[in-house]
């Protein structure tokens, strides 16, 4: 006889651990991080504050994988990233760079609501150490483009700057003195001035 499920998950084929991340990616989607408790994410999963205990060490466990679950949960809703070498290098840098803003701006919110707690970020950046963050997606593909011949130079600082630009395009809007959004005309300008500096010699 099988072991009995949890009532939370009768009509789910997900385990208590998945469910519970899951729940708690919900809600930093919904609120962000800054005023998430145990109590609150046991119940939206449907069980008892105790239950996240026997599935994660502490609390900060159970937040960083639920950060990446919110990443990744944000990241499928964006579309795929051009394939090096197709279509115009340009274009390439325009499409890493919409999506970068639009990454950006979904999931800062909730690392700005972690800035007091290191423990969890530092938790987030062991899970994701494996280079399938956009960023490491970035090089990747500014790195094939040079292979290919279509670019030269110092692909890690162009990395560096098309990620700046995110952060600060998004991190501006979370302070009081008002956004500073990056249009189309600014994305243009930042893909123009990124390909006098990489252009293939």
């Amino acid at each position: 006889m099988s072991p009995r499920k949890a009532a939370a998950l009768r009509d789910s084929e997900d385990s208590l651990r998945e469910h519970l991340v899951a729940t708690a990616a919900r809600l930093i989607s919904l609120r962000g991080t800054a005023e998430l408790t145990v109590r609150a994410i046991a119940r939206e999963a449907g069980v008892a504050d105790g239950v996240l205990y026997n599935h994660f060490a502490d609390k900060e466990e159970l937040l960083a994988n639920a950060l990446v679950a919110h990443v990744r949960n944000v990241e499928c809703g964006l579309g795929e990233l051009p394939e090096p070498g197709s279509g115009t290098v340009e274009d390439g840098l325009r499409a890493q760079l919409v999506y970068g803003l639009a990454l950006h701006k979904e999931i800062l919110p909730a690392f700005a609501g972690l800035l007091a707690r290191p423990a969890v970020l530092e938790r987030f950046g062991a899970l994701t150490a494996d280079g399938g963050n956009w960023r490491d997606r970035l090089a990747g593909y500014l790195r094939a483009e040079k292979e290919l011949g279509r670019i030269s130079g110092d692909l890690d600082a162009v990395t560096a700057m098309l990620v700046g630009v995110c952060h600060e395009t998004v991190l501006s809007g979370l302070f009081p003195h008002g956004p500073r959004v990056v249009t189309t005309p600014g994305i243009d300008a930042v893909v123009a001035t990124v390909l006098e500096g990489i252009a293939a010699r």
